[in-house]
């Protein structure tokens, strides 16, 4: 999807200014802990939650301390119920396969569940964006 302008929330109201500064900081939380850092000579990606995870008890609490937190302020940013309830799945099924010794770990590399989480409230705010900002008309169609 392309925006006219360089950001999809540039140019518009204060309330909208926070939506988009609430969206690029829960957006560099999520890569930050899912893909922060390229492993050397691979397409590899790995973040914070792999590395946290490898801390039996304390880094899994903090990990999904913090995954938890994406899915409080998607809450608090107004996402619908039934997506709420599919972020906390992806962050259910992300505990649930680091609880694993080594293969939950290496399992956590790939099952990227804030990233799939940032996803689903992106899809949101990029709707609520739409609503504010009404219909759009193509005009160069006419």
């Amino acid at each position: 999807m392309t925006f006219a302008h360089p950001h999809p929330f540039e140019a518009l109201g204060p309330d909208d200014a926070a939506l988009a500064a609430a969206r690029d900081r829960l957006a560099a939380l999520a890569r930050t802990l899912d893909s922060a850092v390229r492993i050397p000579g691979t397409g590899i990606r790995v973040g914070a939650d792999a590395m946290l995870n490898l801390i039996p008890g304390v880094g899994t609490a903090v990990s999904k301390g913090l995954s938890g937190y994406l899915v409080y302020e998607a809450r608090r940013l107004g996402v619908p119920t039934g997506t709420l309830m599919r972020m906390m799945g992806n962050v259910g099924i992300d505990f649930l396969i680091g609880l694993v010794p080594l293969i939950g770990w290496a399992g956590d590399v790939f099952y990227r569940a804030n990233t799939k989480n940032m996803a689903l409230l992106r899809e949101h705010l990029d709707r609520e964006l739409a609503a504010r900002r009404g219909p759009v008309v193509d005009v160069a169609a006419r």
